[in-house]
C-alpha cells in the first residue's frame, strides 16, 4: 500500500464520462463502465464519480447508472451530483456507493449534510470545495458546478464542513481543472493548514511530480486528477490509464 492515496476523477454527463477545462466545454472520452473495467485491472485504490450534468440540470442521480457501476466496480467509488435528499444519499449508499459526495448542498442545506454525517458516518460524507480566482488572485467559492459564487470565505466555509462531520475535504481549483500544468499548490497549502480531517487535492495535475508536489509542497493527504488518467500523449489522445504501483513507489513512499 501507498502511504498516499492516488484517486482518478471522472466526470459523468448523461451516460457517458467528459473532461472539462476551468469547469467548461466537456469533451467526450468514454463509457464509464469500460473505464471501471480498466481501473479494475489497473488495481486502483478508489474512484470518484462526479456527475456533472445532474448538478448543472438539477436532475437526481442517475441511479440506474451508477447501479451498473457498483456491479462492475471491485474497487471503492465514491459519488457526487444532484444531490438533495436524505433519501437520495441513502439509495446511493444501498446502490453501491462508498461515499458521497457533496458540494452546493454545503451551502443550500447544510443541516441535510450535518445529518447526512450523523446518519451513515462522518467517513462516508465528502466535502468538495470548487475555487475560482479573480484576476487579482481573490479566492472565490462556487457552486452548482462553479455557475454561482458564494460569498463565504474560505476559511470560514472550511471551519463549517468541519461542524457538518464530514470525514474528508476535496479542494478543487477551477482555473486548474483540465489545463494539467500543476495544482494551486498556495490553496491547497492554505486549506491544509485549517483542516482536521483529510484534504484531497484536485485540479491540474498532468504528471506525478504535480501530484507529489500536492501532498510534499501542498501537505494534502491524497493527490486526485481526471485528464492525467484519461489523456495520453501532448496531443491528449483519450487513452484510460494508471501508472503502475513500481512507478508510484517512486514518488510515494509506501507503507509496510
Amino acid at each position: 500500500m501507498l502511504s498516499t492515496r492516488i484517486i482518478p476523477v471522472l466526470l459523468l454527463d448523461g451516460q457517458g464520462l467528459v473532461k472539462t477545462k476551468q469547469f467548461a466545454k466537456p469533451k467526450y472520452v468514454g463509457d464509464p463502465i469500460n473505464a471501471v473495467r480498466i481501473f479494475n485491472e489497473k488495481e486502483v485504490d478508489e474512484l470518484i464519480f462526479l456527475d456533472i450534468g445532474a448538478g448543472k440540470k438539477r436532475q437526481e442521480p442517475n441511479f440506474e447508472l451508477i447501479a451498473e457501476i457498483a456491479s462492475e466496480a471491485f474497487i471503492p467509488f465514491a459519488y457526487g451530483g444532484g444531490i438533495y435528499t436524505l433519501d437520495q444519499i441513502d439509495r446511493l449508499f444501498y446502490t453501491g456507493v462508498e461515499k458521497v459526495v457533496v458540494n452546493t448542498l454545503t451551502f443550500t442545506n447544510p443541516r441535510m449534510v450535518e445529518q447526512a454525517a450523523q446518519k451513515f458516518g462522518s467517513q462516508s460524507i465528502v466535502g468538495s470545495v470548487d475555487v475560482d480566482r479573480s484576476l487579482f488572485g481573490k479566492v472565490q467559492l462556487k457552486s452548482h458546478g462553479g455557475l454561482k459564487k458564494q460569498k463565504v470565505s474560505l476559511s470560514e466555509h472550511i471551519r463549517n464542513l468541519e461542524q457538518m462531520g464530514v470525514g474528508e475535504i476535496m479542494i478543487n481549483a477551477i482555473p486548474k481543472d483540465g489545463m494539467m500544468q500543476g495544482y494551486d499548490l498556495d490553496l491547497i497549502e492554505s486549506v491544509s493548514k485549517l483542516v482536521m480531517v483529510p484534504l484531497i487535492a484536485c485540479g491540474g495535475a498532468g504528471s506525478l511530480e504535480h501530484m507529489k508536489d500536492a501532498v510534499k509542497l501542498g501537505r494534502a493527504d491524497a493527490a486526485a486528477a481526471g485528464s492525467l488518467f484519461v489523456f495520453s500523449g501532448p496531443h491528449r489522445a483519450v487513452m484510460i490509464n494508471y501508472p503502475k504501483y513500481s512507478a508510484l513507489k517512486q514518488y510515494f513512499r509506501a507503507d509496510g
